[in-house]
């Protein structure tokens, strides 16, 4: 759970920089990546993959707070999911970090 979150977390501060820099404006006080995506404007840059991406670590942050949505999560994560998380984030983060 913890690195699904973490993972999570990686990428809205990644957006959110995104945001700062592009508006010169603070970012929304959100946790959504896709709409924090779309108000940036960077959502449309990214291809059918990293919008995946972002759907794939959406239900990883608020919901795996709650514990009945915790347990069916643990289930799915195992050490290869986690591995591939681990791997879309790291690549999703610097090909944002590469647009600042």
């Amino acid at each position: 759970m913890y690195i699904g979150f973490m993972c999570h977390q990686v990428i809205e501060k990644a957006l959110k920089g995104y945001y700062a820099c592009v508006s010169g404006d603070n970012p929304p006080y959100i946790h959504n990546l896709t709409i924090l995506s779309k108000k940036s404007g960077i959502y449309q840059l990214f291809t059918e993959e990293q919008k995946d991406i972002i759907d794939s670590l959406e239900p990883l942050n608020i919901q795996a707070r709650y514990p009945t949505t915790k347990d069916k999560l643990m289930k799915s994560l195992t050490k290869e999911k986690c591995k591939k998380i681990i791997d879309e984030t790291e690549a999703l983060f610097q090909w944002i970090k590469a647009r600042l």
